[in-house]
């Protein structure tokens, strides 16, 4: 690691280490009390990224049924974060998989990458579950590492513990993670920060001190960007008192990748905190503005759609609400899920099929229909996006 790139006041000391390689210096950050003064300047994105937290929120605290629309949130979340780490699933595989995941004839590659991305899901619903028992904590942390790495390639790599061998990032090595021996310490400092903060910080951006030190610290052998991003998400809906984890990151983090490694490097050895802090901000505005426009149409959907069946039933009711966290339905598992025979569950299928809310999907899989509308709103992309000017974008 280049010593020459961490200044003096830089949040953190070099430590000498012995590596394959030979000597090395590895960064140990400081602890969390007052890790920074907030730049004034900030307040205004401040001010605009808590403003559409603040209406995500109250959309999902009007639906009848929230979980209906945070499903796809948090598969899309799953999809991207697992890109970051350069493992590529489609949401058409991912949803066929969670279909049916011990269908036989898939590559065993492929198997994989798709159990990684569907134990990232059970991941941030084991930190959900948890949270009704237990604070953000290292034991919460640690629980939901061995979730994402049950029966992966990373299984034999200590799931649910920290690591006992030093690691590199990059490599060249170019950023190296404190020392083992400094684990337990730095962690549990960073649980006591997040439960005891001793700055005025507001919340929103403790979240993102938070998730640099956890990075920085690097606990795990394998999957510490995966759960660094999944328990941002549960730390700024606990924060913020929101009704659900309606806001992930992983999407920006993953458009602007190269700026968000850059970042989180540039505060370790330049105490770059404003930057990293602007950034985020912005990602969280974003983002927020993202689920807004997803949330709304996926709303839309399912009024419409119960509109479209001229004579409804308690079933068909459960079928189309059911459409928002499974829109690919095979008719045997809708026979499953309905409690009804094959014939029934056909007959309902070509119900939808005739209002225009279900098609029948072309490829090499078991017969499957899927609901495209709710698909295309779910999980693609923002065609507004990369239509906005410069000034909305973040700062290079």
């Amino acid at each position: 690691m280049d010593r020459r790139q961490f200044v003096a006041d830089c949040p953190g000391r070099l430590v000498p280490i012995s590596t394959p390689r030979g000597k090395d210096w590895a960064f140990v950050p400081d602890e969390l009390k007052k890790p920074f003064t907030f730049d004034p300047q900030l307040w205004p994105l401040l001010v605009e990224a808590r403003t559409y937290l603040g209406t995500l929120n109250g959309i999902g605290q009007t639906l009848t049924e929230p979980k209906l629309l945070l499903r796809p949130l948090q598969n899309r979340e799953a999809i991207t974060s697992s890109r970051i780490e350069g493992t590529y699933v489609t949401p058409e595989q991912l949803l066929l998989f969670e279909m049916n995941p011990s269908a036989s004839g898939k590559p065993s590659d492929s198997f994989d990458d798709w159990t990684e991305v569907h134990n990232y899901g059970n991941a941030i619903q084991k930190g959900v579950e948890l949270l009704n028992e237990l604070p953000i904590c290292n034991r919460l942390i640690r629980e939901m590492h061995r979730v994402l790495m049950q029966g992966v390639r990373g299984k034999n790599k200590t799931p649910g513990e920290f690591r006992k061998h030093q690691v590199q990032l990059g490599h060249d090595g170019r950023f190296i993670p404190s020392p083992v021996g400094e684990l337990d310490r730095l962690m549990a400092d960073l649980e006591q920060y997040v439960n005891v903060p001793l700055d005025d910080l507001d919340p929103l951006v403790r979240c993102f001190v938070i998730h640099y030190q956890f990075e920085i610290i690097h606990p795990f052998l394998d999957g510490n960007g995966r759960i660094g991003r999944a328990l941002l998400s549960l730390m700024i809906f606990t924060v913020l008192s929101h009704g659900m984890p309606w806001l992930y990151m992983s999407a920006f983090f993953d458009e602007y990748k190269d700026e968000y490694v850059d970042k989180l490097y540039r505060v370790s050895t330049k105490g770059e905190w404003s930057k990293w802090i602007e950034f985020c901000l912005r990602g969280v505005v974003q983002q927020a503005k993202d689920s807004i426009r997803r949330c709304d149409e996926l709303n839309r959907l399912r009024k419409q759609y119960h509109e479209r069946i001229v004579s409804p039933t308690a079933r068909t009711h459960q079928f189309i609400e059911s459409l928002f966290t499974d829109p690919f339905v095979q008719i045997s598992n809708l026979a499953k899920k309905l409690g009804v025979t094959y014939p029934t569950a056909k007959s309902d299928v070509k119900l939808l099929e005739n209002a225009g809310i279900l098609q029948l999907l072309n490829g090499p899989w078991q017969k499957t229909y899927y609901c495209g509308e709710v698909f295309r709103v779910a999980y693609g992309e923002d065609e507004q996006k990369h239509s906005s000017d410069q000034q909305d974008r973040p700062n290079q």
